[in-house]
């Protein structure tokens, strides 16, 4: 039987655990907006798919911080790093072998493009939750007492988070209105 204090030890190891991986996910996800407006890279479509399935991880992170330890939290974001794994997978697919006119999208970070990032972002991501709950397990990480220092990074990169959402949301419907996204014939701001 788990002790009051090795249950609180386990919850506050698995809430470091959950706040750096969305500490990377946001550093990830700022990046990618850097090289949007700074760069003058315009996200194809895929791409903004990719983008909706790494904030999706987030607020399965995010929501664990606002209703506490519960695999359904866990699961969202194991199911939005799936749904990466999948978007990332067939755009690499579609741009394995160059088509005229069809340049591959974006520049190349350390000799690799978004799409095969992404595919080893959702690998590590998927990885990540199966060490966490091969190791802390499932059950008994609920502890009602936070730590006030993780309590409140958690909730400083959440809202960070959330803006970085509304931001990529606000120049998607600016660049696309409200149909479908094109590879073609829209404009960077």
């Amino acid at each position: 039987m788990k002790t009051p204090d090795s249950t609180r030890l386990l919850a506050a190891i698995n809430d470091l655990f959950l706040l750096a991986m969305m500490l990377v996910m946001a550093a990830i996800l700022t990046a990618g907006m850097v090289l949007q407006f700074k760069g003058g890279e315009i996200p194809c479509p895929l791409c903004l798919l990719q983008r909706v399935a790494m904030f999706g991880i987030c607020f399965g992170i995010i929501v664990h911080f606002r209703d506490g330890a519960s695999a359904r939290n866990d699961g969202l974001s194991m199911l939005f790093a799936l749904f990466l794994l999948i978007v990332s997978g067939r755009q690499t697919l579609l741009n394995i072998y160059p088509r005229p006119g069809h340049a591959y999208v974006g520049s190349a970070v350390l000799g690799l493009h978004m799409p095969v990032w992404s595919m080893m972002i959702a690998v590590a991501v998927l990885l990540a939750y199966a060490i966490k709950l091969a190791v802390l397990g499932g059950d008994g990480l609920r502890y009602d007492r936070r730590l006030q220092v993780l309590s409140g990074a958690a909730s400083l990169l959440s809202a960070y988070v959330i803006a970085l959402c509304a931001i990529n949301f606000v120049s998607v419907i600016l660049q696309c209105g409200l149909g479908a996204c094109h590879t073609m014939g829209y404009k960077l701001l």
